[in-house]
């Protein structure tokens, strides 16, 4: 019996993988999928079991889920097809015997206000009724920061639309984590675990950690949330994307990406990254 992990081409399966290879999982004994094999070939390499699985195309997953115990069901990334993928994958795991299917879902997902919510909900909603299960509600990523930092230094500010909302944010590595300790130990059934940042901050104060770090002077500008949009196609992140960015920061300005249950710190049994940290290993 295997532990599969989806999506293992994307930084977050991939730190999964690389998560439960360092928790002593055997190679032999997990199976990374993929769309595309090709760019897993590297975990084939290290023993890793690799397959094609696609959402999309119901006839590729009881191959891809045969001989499986545990499944990471990592959250696919259209939304207008997230509901009928996920479902797709639930019945093949229903088929193929899964004792236990962890899904990355997101934080608050059942009172979140944001328009990615109803997609979560309804995988949730639909997993509970099938297999037993636990949700990742994962909260953001410290890396949707880090990763701006070029044009954020070049611009010399930091602009949202978050106002002073509270983030707790967490690397995916934090994330990954958490997916690797509840694949390998027991007890989770049924839960749904809120996870973020032990150390919340509001965009100002991150923009002022990002001057401390760099000796540049960084301000946070606080948009309308139709403004911040434009400002993001103007940059060329497509409109859907950009829609989904401003929503998520009109949600964090009413808290609705805080989260203080400490559930995160628990499972991974060590304090989350904070964002000092994460921006200095970005400047490395």
């Amino acid at each position: 019996m295997s532990i599969v992990v989806t999506a293992a081409s994307g930084n977050l399966g991939r730190l999964t993988v690389e998560a439960l290879l360092t928790r002593g999982v055997p190679a032999s004994e997990i199976v990374a999928t993929s769309r595309d094999i090709s760019r897993i070939k590297d975990f084939a390499d290290r023993g890793v079991e690799v397959r094609r699985a696609d959402f999309a195309e119901s006839g590729s997953l009881p191959a891809a889920f045969e001989g499986v115990d545990k499944l990471l069901l990592i959250s696919t990334t259209t939304p207008g097809e997230r509901v009928a993928n996920h479902r797709r994958a639930i019945d093949a795991a229903v088929v193929a015997g899964a004792s236990l299917v962890a899904f990355t879902s997101m934080l608050h997902a059942d009172t979140s206000s944001t328009i990615l919510s109803p997609t979560h909900r309804a995988t949730e909603e639909y997993l509970r009724e099938r297999l037993p299960s636990v949700m990742l509600r994962n909260g953001w990523y410290l890396e949707n920061y880090t990763g701006q930092l070029p044009q954020v230094l070049q611009g010399g500010a930091l602009v949202g639309a978050a106002g002073q909302g509270r983030i707790s944010a967490a690397t995916r590595a934090d994330y990954a984590d958490a997916a690797a300790v509840v694949l390998t130990t027991e007890g989770h059934d049924g839960k749904a675990y809120e996870l973020g940042g032990d150390e919340a901050f509001t965009l100002t104060r991150l923009a002022a950690a990002i001057s401390a770090a760099t000796g540049e002077r960084i301000g946070y500008t606080d948009l309308p949330v139709d403004e911040f949009a434009q400002v993001l196609r103007d940059a060329g992140v497509p409109a859907e994307l950009a829609q989904v960015l401003t929503d998520a920061d009109r949600a964090m300005s009413h808290d609705e990406m805080f989260t203080d249950s400490g559930d995160l710190r628990r499972l991974i049994g060590r304090p989350t990254t904070t964002p000092v940290d994460a921006i200095a290993a970005a400047l490395r």
